[in-house]
């Protein structure tokens, strides 16, 4: 589809709408009919760096012989990052769309090695998934931020390959985060990482887990921070998350700025071919408005380009509010 062939991360794809980081991006089958429905790009599951530790230490709890701690962390770390990197192989010899790696950590240790063998099994970009929770109250929020920023410098010396940032909203400030990522070439942000985060059963007393998938109704945590990133002066490229339920949602992040979307929780309710239907509500809403190429609206109605900027600010929100009777 011409109309809808984008740049991000300096690539070019075919499509603004990408398979976000999930099981459904863990096996060929999936990504090849993810290609044929129309997908721009690929994001790959998640290699995270807490699964292997925990289950490092699951295999270390079962020995007594302390000796063989180091020769078992060293396998089961060896054996998983094997197994990402047959699938990035697998993936860049049966796809013609971009792959994507997706690693999610908070360390230094050993994730610069694996990103140099990512860029060598041909990755055609790198994305970062990176959070911590804070649970020390004496550590300061640029002292939490100091350990991405030092993460990322180090990724960033390490491979060439594009890098972007999937990032959490709970930074005081994703304005002043983003310029510091900019400023270290990181190549693209994507706004926002979604959490699993806890609830609670009263009847049990039980701290459970909350609904893991997104609701179309959770893009207003994201679609303000798009706008307003995107009107400043920095050439960062910016994927949606969280929310896309239709082409629909897709224009909504396009026209605040976004170069691309990344869908998940929707294909886990209608299936991957639904990216298909996706693309096509896109192009009719372009046929509609007389549009040729995604970017001659991209950003139309982001922070600097509507009339009343002011909008984006909260205080506008309360103004809103308390006009209502």
């Amino acid at each position: 589809m011409r109309k809808l062939t984008i740049k991000y991360l300096g690539l070019t794809l075919k499509s603004p709408v990408i398979i976000g980081s999930s099981r459904l991006t863990s096996s060929i089958d999936n990504l090849k009919l993810a290609e044929e429905n129309g997908a721009g790009a690929v994001i790959l599951k998640s290699l995270f760096e807490e699964q292997i530790s925990n289950h490092i230490k699951g295999l270390n709890n079962s020995t007594d012989y302390p000796e063989a701690d180091d020769y078992i962390a060293n396998y089961t770390r060896s054996h998983s990052v094997d197994e990402y990197l047959d699938l990035i192989s697998s993936a860049k010899k049966e796809l013609k769309i971009p792959v994507i790696p997706s690693i999610n950590c908070y360390s230094v240790e050993g994730w610069t090695d694996f990103a140099r063998k990512i860029e060598d099994r041909g990755a055609d970009a790198l994305e970062m998934n990176l959070f911590f929770m804070p649970l020390d109250r004496k550590k300061t929020s640029v002292d939490c931020e100091k350990v991405y920023l030092d993460l990322i410098e180090k990724i960033k010396s390490t491979i060439k390959i594009p890098v972007s940032i999937k990032l959490g909203l709970r930074f005081s400030n994703i304005l002043y985060l983003a310029d510091q990522l900019y400023m270290r070439d990181v190549n693209g942000v994507v706004l926002f990482n979604r959490f699993y985060e806890p609830d609670i059963d009263i009847v049990k007393m039980q701290i459970t887990n909350a609904p893991v998938l997104s609701t179309q109704e959770e893009m207003r945590y994201v679609l303000r921070s798009v706008a307003m990133l995107s009107g400043q002066d920095m050439k960062i490229d910016i994927s949606a998350s969280t929310g896309v339920n239709s082409g629909n949602d897709a224009i909504k992040y396009i026209l605040a700025g976004a170069n691309s979307v990344q869908v998940c929780s929707v294909l886990y309710r209608k299936g991957i071919p639904f990216i298909k239907t996706i693309n096509q509500q896109i192009v009719e809403w372009m046929d509609m408005n007389k549009f040729e190429d995604i970017n001659e609206f991209r950003g139309k109605l982001n922070l600097k380009n509507w009339k009343q900027p002011t909008i984006f600010e909260r205080a506008q929100f309360m103004k809103y509010f308390s006009s209502i009777d």
